[in-house]
């Protein structure tokens, strides 16, 4: 048995919980960037992903009009610095809806640290950040998805193994799921994807059942 939702009956903010509940683990973007007065603005966008492979390309997505957004559109530049674990009341801090006048980077104590490519500065407790130029904004409904280039990826040093594959045990990331829930890394499962030639391999559809 199932109980149905119908968007449309049910109105934006309602079926909005439904879908950041059902929608989960998201990533989320700790989006950086700085007015034109100079202010430096950081806040957690949780829709957020690659769009592009060749050029590498990352999204977000603006639920309304946030500083966030308005930075970018007057300055063309923002940075996204990975959200980790053991950053999260800090992170949670940043989404308070302080008015664009006020830094959250000192409102929240959040070191900075320089980027090598854009204004905005990156977040010096995470671990990893990716540089952004705009490429486009597309309004969708009373969201706008923002569409980045990446201009330079920084990565500590610590997290990767080898040369340039970051851990995972080691960034730590944090995700959104539903209401006021937040998700960490958990039990890690690996498994290789299955050549046509290799099919079945080691799926088993009994296990199904």
């Amino acid at each position: 048995m199932r109980t149905d939702f119908d968007p449309a009956a049910m109105g934006g903010r309602s079926f909005y919980r439904l879908l950041t509940s059902v929608v989960v683990p998201r990533p989320i973007a700790w989006v950086s960037t700085v007015s034109a007065d100079g202010v430096d603005n950081l806040a957690p966008h949780s829709f957020f992903t690659v769009a592009s492979v060749n050029p590498p390309v990352v999204s977000f997505t603006s639920v309304g009009e946030k500083d966030s957004l308005r930075n970018i559109r007057e300055t063309g530049e923002f940075v996204i610095s990975l959200a980790p674990e053991n950053l999260f009341e800090a992170v949670n801090a940043t989404g308070t809806g302080f008015t664009a006048e006020v830094s959250e980077f000192d409102a929240a104590g959040i070191a900075r640290e320089p980027s090598a490519t854009v204004r905005p500065p990156r977040v010096a407790g995470s671990p990893a950040a990716l540089e952004c130029r705009l490429r486009e904004i597309h309004p969708v409904g009373d969201c706008f998805v923002v569409y980045g280039d990446i201009t330079f990826a920084a990565i500590q040093t610590d997290v990767l193994d080898g040369d340039s594959h970051p851990r995972i045990d080691k960034l730590r990331p944090l995700s959104r799921l539903g209401l006021n829930e937040w998700g960490t890394v958990g039990e890690v499962r690996e498994i290789t994807r299955i050549r046509p030639d290799e099919w079945p391999g080691h799926y088993r559809g009994d296990q199904l059942q």
